[in-house]
């Protein structure tokens, strides 16, 4: 066999195996409705490439427990995406309330963690009493 023929049959392989991963529902992929069942339950007779719903139509103004489903970015639901407003830059403390350049969330606060005391460098990370916070270093100098 030629290196070309072993490409083509690598190449094929691949795509076949691509294309019957994508096409295999998983638990992420499974839409709950009202009544705690599944699309897929709901559509029984239908090939399992039919019944799946495109990830980017999923939205939570429409289902908001879709935000508490396992997997899930957040438990909140701001501008059809599920967030945690504990930690979402864009969505801090409430929906669209957005961080300012340099500030990151914190429990739901936006902070500037180059010089905030207890939040230095990161969430949570907190200076000692006495010390200062200066560049995200606790007693930096």
């Amino acid at each position: 066999m030629n290196t070309l023929t072993k490409i083509l049959i690598f190449f094929t392989i691949f795509l076949t195996l691509a294309i019957v991963l994508s096409s295999t529902p998983t638990q992420e992929n499974l839409i709950e409705t009202e009544d705690d069942t599944s699309v897929l339950d709901l559509q029984r007779g239908v090939a399992r490439f039919l019944a799946q719903q495109p990830r980017g139509l999923m939205k939570c103004n429409k289902n908001p427990r879709l935000c508490r489903a396992k997997g899930s970015p957040g438990p909140d639901c701001c501008n059809k995406k599920c967030v945690n407003v504990m930690v979402d830059e864009q969505n801090c403390g409430l929906c669209g309330r957005k961080c300012k350049h340099m500030e990151i969330c914190c429990k739901g606060s936006c902070v500037n963690p180059m010089s905030n005391k207890r939040h230095c460098g990161g969430c949570n990370y907190v200076c000692k009493r006495g010390d200062s916070c200066v560049h995200g270093m606790c007693n930096y100098a």
